[in-house]
C-alpha cells in the first residue's frame, strides 16, 4: 500500500481538487480528512479519547495487522521525515 499525504486548506464550498502524483495507480483508493476539531486537545482523559471521534478510526482497515507495530512504524517514519 502505498500512502501520499496532502495538506489543504478546505475552502468555503468545501470542494478540493488534488492532483495525485503519477507514482500512484488509477483504482480504488482511500480518503481520509482529519480536521483540526477532530484532533485530541493536550489534556484529554483517556475517557475524553474514548469519545472522540478518532477512536475507532482504524477499526474496518484490512492492511493493518498489528495495530501495536503499525503504529510504531507510522512514528518511526514520522521522526524520520521530521529530521530530514
Amino acid at each position: 500500500m502505498k500512502t501520499v499525504t496532502f495538506k489543504v486548506v478546505i475552502p468555503a464550498n468545501r470542494q478540493l481538487h488534488i492532483e495525485v502524483p503519477e507514482e500512484i495507480p488509477p483504482g480504488p483508493a482511500e480518503v481520509v480528512v482529519i480536521a483540526p476539531e477532530a484532533v485530541p486537545a493536550k489534556g484529554m482523559t483517556a475517557g475524553d479519547l474514548l469519545q472522540s471521534p478518532l477512536f475507532g478510526i482504524w477499526k474496518d482497515r484490512t492492511d493493518i495487522g498489528d495495530s501495536i507495530q503499525f503504529a510504531r512504524k507510522l512514528r518511526t517514519e514520522a521522526e524520520q521525515r521530521h529530521r530530514a
